[in-house]
């Protein structure tokens, strides 16, 4: 509780926006170009996703009963290795952020217990049970897409940690990472249509992120086929309706993220011609007003929360591709830095529905712009 009051301190660094805000917790270069999170904020975030993997209540399941039997199971008989932070996909990105911790900053205070814990859900046996949950009756196309997009990101994330025990947890890993993974191409050979919501079906982000698996993990067919599906739906967009965002529950910006997958698809001239064509100038402007966060106590409502930080890593990213002379890369890089000012000191707020899972969105924000 020490360590998750301390991250309210965070509020006190991130209330004024100005040329450029910076703390113990976080810095900013220059330009706005490159948003760093400290060793000290690394260690306040980290505290959350600890608090959490291992609390089993409240829970979603989301679970889809066969029998009686199947149905009194409880959350860690169903997921012995993500059965905490609420819900599959929040634990499995609470992995992720503590992987992504210990590689960032091994010498965190808590990077004990977070091997400890790491440790014990990579378990091989675990692993297996979570792998087996999708070869069962009803589940095929459960936790399409998000989940299976943050998994793929938590086994990139130990491919890419040079260290002997992310070796070994990703070694546990790879039969579930096997099993999304070719869900994931026999889905893409009948998706007709991508789902443009702002929450989690989102196509867009979950394509980006196995693109980025593909390419870490040297999957040249898997790249192409990913690739490929990309451009068959969204390369003759023009006009996104950005305007009419965000929904009332939105954790994503359709059109951002479109746009975020787009530019790890395209190259650089390419990319430039069709974002011109697909980002109308007053729907980007109109993305950079904060969203309005009522009640953050409502789990559906801080979703918003989670908006500002998805924009801020869409934004970034986005950013780095455009060239120097174009005004919307300064637009975009101070609209990034003010979305992550404004959401950062809402992650500890005290209320269950943000802290289960919006320190792995700041995270990404602060750290991980492919």
């Amino acid at each position: 509780m020490k360590k998750i009051a301390g991250l309210l301190l965070l509020m006190t660094a991130f209330v004024t926006v100005g040329a450029q805000p910076s703390s113990d917790f976080f810095t900013v270069n220059a330009d706005s170009s490159v948003v760093r999170l400290t060793e000290k904020g690394a260690s306040l975030l980290a505290a959350l996703p600890l608090k959490c993997i291992e609390q089993e209540y409240p829970n979603k399941t989301s679970h889809t009963s066969a029998s009686d039997s199947d149905h009194v199971l409880t959350p860690r008989q169903l997921h012995p290795s993500f059965y905490g932070c609420f819900d599959w996909h929040s634990s499995v990105h609470g992995h992720w952020m503590l992987v992504r911790l210990l590689r960032l900053y091994p010498h965190l205070p808590e990077s004990g217990q977070i091997r400890a814990i790491l440790d014990s859900s990579f378990q091989p046996a675990r692993l297996l049970k979570e792998t087996e949950y999708f070869d069962s009756r009803y589940n095929a196309s459960w936790e399409r897409t998000y989940g299976w997009a943050w998994l793929l990101k938590l086994d990139q994330e130990l491919i890419e940690w040079k260290d002997p025990l992310a070796r070994r947890w990703h070694a546990a890993l790879q039969p579930l990472t096997n099993n999304i993974k070719d869900r994931w191409k026999a889905y893409i050979k009948v998706q007709t249509y991508p789902n443009r919501t702002g929450v989690h079906p989102n196509t867009a982000f979950g394509l980006a992120f196995a693109l980025d698996y593909a390419r870490a993990s040297n999957d040249t067919g898997f790249a192409a086929a990913v690739k490929q599906h990309a451009m068959r739906l969204y390369s003759r967009d023009k006009q996104a309706p950005s305007s009419w965002e965000p929904d009332g529950s939105d954790f994503f910006s359709p059109s951002l993220m479109e746009a975020d997958l787009m530019r790890r698809v395209l190259g650089p001239q390419q990319f430039m011609k069709w974002f011109n064509n697909f980002m109308p100038a007053n729907g980007l402007r109109h993305l950079t007003v904060l969203p309005h966060v009522s009640d953050r106590s409502d789990y559906q409502i801080v979703h918003l929360d989670g908006l500002s930080l998805s924009r801020s890593w869409c934004m970034q990213g986005i950013a780095r591709v455009l060239p120097v002379t174009d005004l919307r890369k300064k637009l975009l890089q101070r609209s990034a830095v003010q979305h992550l000012a404004t959401s950062i000191p809402q992650v500890a707020g005290g209320n269950y529905g943000g802290e289960h899972w919006l320190a792995s969105f700041a995270i990404y924000a602060l750290s991980a712009v492919e």
